[in-house]
């Protein structure tokens, strides 16, 4: 039988992060999670059925990382996360406040009863966000 510990866990997202504080208060303002855990190495946001882990990169290697700012946007990757929220605009706020971005409104399409609208999180990582219509 599976310990109480491994049924608690959710489907979730590991993001690696040079500035864990910064990339945490985006996904944590964004997507309304809570921090359940956090320490030097990494923070534990979760609700609505998923978790988030923003892991701190380690300082020898981060330290060779470079940020731009605004984040130079990394559409290289083959996986896009994505999450429905509530409200697009409040994501958009919380975006530019925590040094995201989320692209313009026009640019938005709809799919599957949602407006969907891709963004990027601090650290240049794209994130798409859908709004039930």
């Amino acid at each position: 039988m599976p310990s109480k510990r491994i049924q608690d866990t959710q489907q979730g997202l590991v993001v690696f992060a040079k500035n864990k504080r910064r990339v945490s208060a985006f996904y944590q303002l964004a997507l309304d999670l809570k921090v359940e855990e956090s320490a030097s190495t990494h923070d534990l946001l979760r609700g609505h059925g998923y978790e988030i882990v923003v892991h701190a990169i380690p300082r020898k290697y981060a330290a060779e990382i470079k940020i731009a700012k605004p984040p130079v946007v990394r559409e290289d990757t083959p996986f896009k996360p994505t999450f429905i929220v509530n409200d697009l605009e409040a994501v958009r706020t919380v975006a530019n406040k925590t040094g995201g971005h989320l692209k313009p409104a026009e640019g938005a399409w709809r799919f599957r009863g949602c407006i969907v609208l891709d963004g990027w999180d601090p650290e240049g990582n794209v994130v798409q966000f859908k709004q039930q219509e």
